[in-house]
């Protein structure tokens, strides 16, 4: 198991000198002939989810990749399917999702709310 840090390999955050020159550490092993598992806790336009395969295969080839993702909430600017999904959440595209986990959170839930409630460091105001 291992964390995977994807912002530098982001395609819609940084532009591409940013991202060039950015810190592209992977993941902290080689996932040469691996099966890896990537999860995520929501999935929505599959960008995260293309630059963590793009993270992971720079640290080798692994034999499969799968992704589970916590919620599905639609709107793909990508050819990107969860293989495990726990639930799916159809959403507006002003809508955001967060997810609520007890060991960050101190709470457990998923948060639908209107775009006009967050911050831009996600928080709920």
């Amino acid at each position: 198991m291992g964390n995977l840090d994807v912002a530098s390999y982001r395609d819609d955050r940084l532009p591409a000198a940013e991202r060039a020159a950015g810190d592209r550490r992977g993941v902290p092993f080689s996932a040469t002939d691996r099966d890896v598992v990537l999860v995520d806790d929501v999935l929505f336009t599959g960008r995260t989810a293309r630059a963590a395969m793009e993270a992971l295969m720079a640290s080798g080839r692994p034999r499969s990749i799968q992704l589970a993702v916590l919620v599905d909430r639609g709107h793909r600017e990508l050819p990107i399917r969860a293989d495990f999904v726990g639930k799916n959440v159809p959403t507006s595209r002003s809508e955001r999702i967060a997810v609520r986990l007890p060991e960050f959170d101190g709470e457990r839930g998923v948060v639908l709310m209107d775009a006009g409630t967050v911050s831009t460091e996600g928080e709920v105001r």
